[in-house]
């Protein structure tokens, strides 16, 4: 367990974090669960998500997907009139 310093910025608080607890983010989320301080990266959602896009070949699904025709339901189509 490590102890740090705790001082103030402004009007703020700030923690001094120890090297081995750096962060590679600019951007953190905080809440308490009882006595605790939980400090966790904001994930970058969006930023994964193209990373993961790019994975994909130019020419993935160019002949589109297989879907089977819909079903034709007549006991439902009362459902749907626009009586």
């Amino acid at each position: 367990m490590k102890t740090t310093k705790v001082f103030r910025s402004g009007n703020s608080q700030a923690i001094r974090l120890p090297k081995e607890f750096r962060l590679d983010c600019d951007t953190v989320t905080i809440h308490r669960e009882g006595r605790r301080l939980i400090i966790e990266p904001v994930e970058d959602w969006a930023g994964r998500l193209y990373a993961v896009l790019e994975d994909f070949s130019d020419d993935f699904m160019a002949e589109g997907r297989d879907h089977p025709q819909p079903q034709v339901r007549p006991e439902l189509e009362s459902l749907f009139d626009d009586n």
